[in-house]
């Protein structure tokens, strides 16, 4: 650690945006003095998406999520995240 950080009660937003667009964070941190963290908790953000797929496809995809005792969603993103990661 360089030195302390001090970090001022600000009176608007602005004024903070000022203060921190101005800092050098170099000046007061260095490699060292950060440490490995997890956040085994975090979630990616999904997006809800409308996909239109033949019936009968859908029909197998759900079948064989029955079988695996999986929601057919989740099959689903499997088989797509699977097909992205391919190439």
């Amino acid at each position: 650690m360089k030195k302390a950080l001090n970090v001022p009660k600000f009176k608007s937003e602005d004024e903070e945006r000022a203060y921190w667009s101005k800092l050098k964070l170099s000046d007061y941190a260095e490699a060292s003095d950060f440490e490995s963290v997890s956040f085994p908790n975090l979630k990616p953000t999904s997006r809800s998406i409308s996909l239109r797929i033949p019936e009968y496809l859908l029909v197998r995809l759900k079948e064989r999520a029955n079988e695996l005792d999986i929601p057919y969603q989740s099959l689903m993103k499997e088989y797509i995240a699977k097909g992205v990661l391919r190439r």
